[in-house]
């Protein structure tokens, strides 16, 4: 049904200067002229075919039909701004949900979730962890964090870190010296994820030439990181993932060679909603965690037991 509306600035002016009695308290309110708010309320009269005010020489004096309509006009202007106030709360509390890898979920965001509610108590924050790139479009998210190249045209894009590939194990592993060769690597068995191409790959950066051990492979990251802080054996593992177990000293740096990683952690959200209050909290707390994590790596006592440092060129394929 087509809603039949007289104009609402003018209805807007009539409301001021009923509540003021004066076209000039009104025009002082609305940063207009009292010419017009007259013209306003004019207009509003000849659309409604009545009178809404008398004009006596000192004030504005409703008529009946206007003290009738202004009860309706303000009933009216109260819903929309509770409705307005409404909507904004919304954007700044509420529901947000989050999709983003279980990876990424496991070993890095679940153990600090605490830290974001205690930050954040009004923000009621979903969690979806899956494999596949949500659809924005199509599906009930808010923000997601995204691990590749960051080329996602049409969204709001943010780079969480940068990362490097280097081997990680239990501290527990180290029975005798604190520092390790690349070669002596080979002693343990090497964990690895789907396949021993990138051990091979970080072997050739450390100008190793041998044969590599075998070892288990599992086919998630966090899976790979878990067995190598129960002492199952080295892994390979990215920055992002290792950071928390790093900082906390489950898993230390044996030897510092290191691939540069093509590939990263991207903070991915519509143009449209990257400026919500709820979504802006969220990426920024992100941001704020991921380079608290790179400062406490460089300066936290259990993070690397390193031989001297080794950097090498980003390997043509990406480490999982």
């Amino acid at each position: 049904m087509l809603r039949r509306l007289p104009p609402l600035n003018a209805v807007k002016a009539f409301e001021a200067a009923a509540r003021s009695e004066s076209f000039t308290r009104a025009a002082e309110e609305l940063c207009v002229t009292p010419g017009a708010v007259s013209q306003h309320v004019k207009a509003l009269e000849e659309t409604l075919g009545v009178r809404l005010f008398h004009r006596e020489r000192q004030r504005l004096v409703l008529t009946e039909p206007g003290r009738e309509y202004l009860g309706v006009v303000r009933d009216a202007l109260d819903r929309i701004a509770f409705g307005t106030v409404r909507l904004v709360q919304r954007q700044s509390s509420g529901i947000l949900t989050v999709s983003t890898s279980p990876d990424f979920a496991a070993k890095w965001l679940v153990n600090r979730l605490g830290r974001f509610a205690d930050s954040y108590p009004e923000i009621d924050l979903r969690i979806s962890a899956t494999a596949h790139h949500v659809d924005f479009a199509r599906e009930d998210v808010d923000l997601a964090v995204r691990h590749g190249d960051g080329n996602w045209p049409g969204l709001h894009v943010v780079r969480l870190c940068s990362e490097r590939l280097f081997p990680v194990c239990s501290p527990r592993l180290f029975a005798g010296p604190s520092r390790m060769m690349a070669s002596d690597l080979l002693k343990f068995p090497l964990l690895r994820l789907d396949d021993a191409k990138t051990w091979a790959r970080w072997f050739e950066a450390a100008d190793i030439r041998a044969p590599i051990p075998r070892g288990p492979v599992l086919n998630r990251a966090s899976m790979l990181i878990d067995a190598a802080v129960d002492g199952q054996g080295i892994a390979l593992a990215r920055t992002t993932l290792a950071a928390w177990d790093l900082v906390h000293g489950r898993l230390v740096r044996p030897v510092d060679v290191s691939l540069r990683m093509a590939n990263t952690y991207w903070v991915v959200c519509p143009n449209a909603t990257s400026d919500i209050p709820k979504v802006a909290a969220f990426r920024a707390w992100l941001l704020a965690e991921a380079a608290e994590d790179v400062r406490r790596m460089k300066e936290g006592p259990g993070d690397t037991v390193t031989a001297p440092s080794r950097r090498v060129r980003s390997p043509r394929r990406g480490a999982a």
